[in-house]
């Protein structure tokens, strides 16, 4: 498969925000042991580019990697260079998305209105991030409506109190943050075996 279809495939990204570098190949190690299968490491984190370099090969073709927090062309570039295969932003701009795919990467820029949305699509994008979707699966249904053709993947806001609402709403996959992986947490054996059974949770929800 290639990289966008195991975004389709798998869905449910990880992000990973602010964590400590050397706390983030065993968070990642416990994830994958729940099932995640696609993570996003985010440029505004410390050495980032180097964490996502030091995952891509650790894990290799086990687990996709992409970097989010992407704002520039430069950055896209900089990112697909340390290993990323798929480029997302939380927002829309689109010299990011064609350089992104110039250099053969999934682009997933974020967008908020139906305009943003169709803009990012007649532009290039593979995925389209509707961010935040802390709004509520209501809105995420009501966009699908007249653009059934672009996927989107709802980030902000999606929990597992909600992920079946997106799910069934028509989410071609899911950005989850903070509401699965902690930076500030302790990174402790409980805790690790806590993020496993979360990753599991998730991964069982839109089974």
């Amino acid at each position: 498969m290639n990289t966008l279809q195991q975004i389709r495939t798998h869905r449910v990204v990880a992000i990973l925000r602010g964590c400590d570098p050397a706390h983030i190949l065993p968070i990642v190690e416990a994830l994958y042991a729940g099932g995640i299968r696609l993570l996003e490491i985010t440029l505004n984190s410390r050495d980032a580019l180097n964490a996502i370099k030091e995952t891509a090969g650790k894990f290799g073709e086990r687990l996709v990697v992409g970097a989010g927090t992407v704002l520039t062309p430069g950055e896209a570039q900089s990112a697909i260079d340390a290993g990323a295969k798929f480029v997302l932003s939380p927002s829309l701009d689109i010299s990011t998305i064609q350089r992104t795919k110039e250099l053969g990467a999934v682009s997933i820029p974020g967008a908020f209105t139906a305009t943003e949305i169709l803009t990012a699509w007649r532009n290039g994008a593979d995925m389209v991030k509707v961010f935040p979707a802390s709004v509520g699966p209501h809105y995420f249904r009501d966009l699908r409506g007249p653009l059934p053709q672009i996927p989107l993947m709802p980030t902000g806001g999606v929990n597992l109190e909600n992920i079946r609402q997106f799910h069934h709403a028509g989410a071609a996959a899911f950005g989850i943050g903070s509401a699965l992986v902690s930076a500030t947490d302790e990174l402790t054996p409980s805790y690790l075996q806590q993020l496993t059974t979360s990753a599991a949770a998730y991964m069982a929800a839109i089974a």
